[in-house]
C-alpha cells in the first residue's frame, strides 16, 4: 500500500515532506499535488523509476516528460535558453506553464525527447511542490497524472492511492488541485509555438492560443 502524507496546502508539514523525498531518493514513483493537477514524480537519475513512471501512464520515449524546477536559475542548468526566450520564461515563472526547451548535457538522455533531444521544462507556482523540490535539492521528472483510461487527471489523494497502490510509493495529499493541465509552449524551434492550451493564459505572454 502507497504510503499517505497528508499536509497543509499553504504551510506543509516537513517533517513529512523528508519522508516523501526520501521514498524518491530510493526510486520510488510518488504523486504530488502542482498548481495544474497531481502529478506523478520520480528522481531524475533513476532508470528504474523513469521506465515505471512511463509504464504507469502508458507513454513511450516520444512522449515528452518535464522536469519540475524550483526556479528560473536552476532551469537554466537544464535547457539552453538564449536572451529571448529567458524573458519569456520570465513572465511566465512561476505558473502552470511547460516549455519544451533543448536539453543540456545536465539531462540524461534517456528522459530527453531521442529524436530531438528536448525535454519539457517548468517551474510550479505551489507551496507543496516547491518545498518537495527544495528538499530534493534538484528537479524531479514529471508527468500528469493521467490514468492511460481516462482522459482528466486524478484529483482526489485517496482515489489516487486506491488505484496505484501497487504501482506508486507515496501520494502527497494536499487537498484538491486544478483540474487543467499546463500549457504546453516550444521554444525550441525558434518562434513560439503553443502545442496544447492548458491552465496558463498564453495572451499574457504576447501570444496567440492554440
Amino acid at each position: 500500500m502507497a504510503q499517505l502524507f497528508e499536509v497543509h496546502p499553504e504551510q506543509p508539514q516537513v517533517r513529512l515532506l523528508k519522508q516523501a523525498v526520501d521514498i524518491l531518493h530510493r526510486g520510488g514513483v510518488v504523486a504530488l499535488p502542482t498548481d495544474s493537477s497531481y502529478a506523478l514524480v520520480c528522481h531524475l537519475d533513476d532508470k528504474a523509476a523513469v521506465d515505471e513512471l512511463r509504464r504507469i501512464r502508458g507513454v513511450d520515449e516520444r512522449h515528452h516528460l518535464s522536469l519540475l524546477c524550483r526556479d528560473l536559475s536552476e532551469l537554466a542548468n537544464y535547457a539552453r535558453v538564449d536572451n529571448r526566450q529567458y524573458r519569456l520564461l520570465k513572465l511566465a515563472t512561476p505558473g502552470p506553464f511547460t516549455f519544451i526547451l533543448e536539453a543540456t548535457k545536465e539531462v540524461p538522455r534517456r528522459v530527453s525527447h531521442p529524436s530531438r533531444r528536448t525535454i519539457g521544462l517548468r517551474v510550479p507556482d505551489h507551496k507543496v511542490t516547491q518545498a518537495v523540490l527544495e528538499l530534493m535539492g534538484q528537479p524531479l521528472l514529471a508527468t500528469t497524472l493521467i490514468l492511460p483510461d481516462h482522459e482528466e487527471p486524478l484529483n482526489d489523494a485517496s482515489e489516487i492511492r486506491e488505484a496505484l497502490q501497487k504501482r506508486i510509493k507515496a501520494v502527497v495529499d494536499a487537498g484538491a488541485c486544478q483540474m487543467e493541465p499546463t500549457t504546453i509552449i516550444d521554444l525550441s524551434q525558434g518562434e513560439a509555438q503553443v502545442i496544447r492550451q492548458g491552465r496558463g493564459d498564453v495572451s499574457a505572454l504576447g501570444l496567440d492560443a492554440a
